[in-house]
């Protein structure tokens, strides 16, 4: 715990010791949206809001490896946000994306294209570029209780209207609005880490007299639960677009309302700072409705694009085929077909013989 006072004390607080861990943390956040998606495609689709839906998760090794990086994204977080600022930490988080097109890419053989290129170099160009000209300096303030009753009011307002409006509508629309629901629950639970960390810096036995550090927790489950939905609900293009871009929005309010963080606006800075959003924004959007990321949900056919059958781990793919339909094949890329093993193959139109 002293080590972060020194490294904040030496200057560090805005220097590349917070971006690297927040680099870090968007690669564990990649590696858990992958991870965690091929742990709830094949979950029934009755399990939508439903405690059964975690149940089959947690049943599922590689959920839990992508729990294992949520975890450790967290703490990278925790340590970031501590010696760090809330605008300086949860934007970085948007490069998730790039790293999530090169995974899919290598492991889960897609063809990265022009679209996808374009679209890293515009959402890491656009991030590059906005922290460049705001220069995020974090306030001083330390939230009263009545600032966290607004900000949770309002926070906790927002999620459950998504909640209402994901309950209808076609599956693009229910995965975005739970992305979004769960968005704002991790950057709300953001702004409880960088609370908890400065308690826990300070004496780590006086963490647990707060009520800050249960709030956390039941924040952080709730929003884990949410982002199950998302994945589990539509077309990962909709609720990942939604988890990547709410969420660094909603923490830049959060860290200006409760903290008062400060971004350089004057002058040019403020119409330059837009500018570099609206690129990050449509390179992250260009990326997420890319067929190399919307592959990872398929369209409307569940099993179309499962990642489970395009992974180079036959243990994947054996995990999953028995619950597969019979007629799985028909409704299977050729590039997809192509990889599956033979028995797989031979079985799956075996059992469902033409004529």
């Amino acid at each position: 715990m002293v080590g972060w006072y020194r490294l904040r004390r030496a200057g560090l607080g805005g220097g590349p010791v917070v971006y690297v861990l927040a680099l870090l943390a968007a690669l564990a956040n990649a590696l858990t949206s992958i991870l965690q998606r091929i742990g709830v495609e094949d979950a029934p689709e009755e399990s939508t809001l439903r405690l059964s839906l975690l149940t089959h998760a947690l049943k599922r090794g590689v959920w839990l490896l992508g729990f294992a990086f949520m975890v450790s994204s967290f703490l990278m977080q925790a340590v970031a946000l501590h010696i760090g600022d809330l605008s300086q930490v949860q934007p970085i988080l948007t490069v998730e994306l790039p790293f999530l097109v090169l995974i899919l890419a290598t492991w889960f053989r897609f063809h990265i294209g022009p679209r996808e290129w374009l679209g890293c170099l515009a959402a890491a160009g656009g991030l590059a570029g906005f922290l460049f000209f705001a220069q995020p300096v974090g306030g001083r303030l330390v939230p009263s209780g009545h600032d966290w009753i607004v900000a949770g009011s309002v926070c906790g307002g927002v999620v459950v209207l998504a909640v209402l409006l994901a309950l209808r509508g076609p599956r693009w629309w229910r995965a975005a609005m739970f992305g979004a629901a769960g968005a704002i629950g991790f950057a709300f639970t953001a702004s409880l880490i960088k609370t908890v960390g400065d308690y826990v810096a300070a004496d780590w036995t006086q963490m647990f007299v707060h009520w800050e550090t249960y709030a956390l927790a039941l924040c952080g489950v709730a929003s884990l639960f949410l982002a199950q939905n998302a994945f589990h609900a539509g077309p990962i293009a909709s609720s990942q677009t939604a988890l990547v871009l709410v969420d660094p929005l909603a923490s830049l309010a959060l860290g200006i309302g409760l903290y008062g963080d400060n971004l350089r606006t004057s002058g040019v800075y403020g119409p330059l700072e837009a500018l570099s959003l609206l690129i990050m924004f449509i390179g992250a959007i260009t990326i997420s409705h890319s067929p190399l990321v919307s592959g990872m949900k398929g369209d409307d056919q569940q099993y179309s694009e499962m990642l489970s059958l395009r992974s180079r781990s036959k243990r994947l793919v054996d995990a999953v085929q028995d619950h597969l339909p019979a007629d799985v094949i028909e409704h299977l890329p050729a590039d997809v077909i192509d990889h599956l093993p033979q028995g797989l193959r031979r079985g799956k139109v075996s059992e469902n013989p033409p004529g």
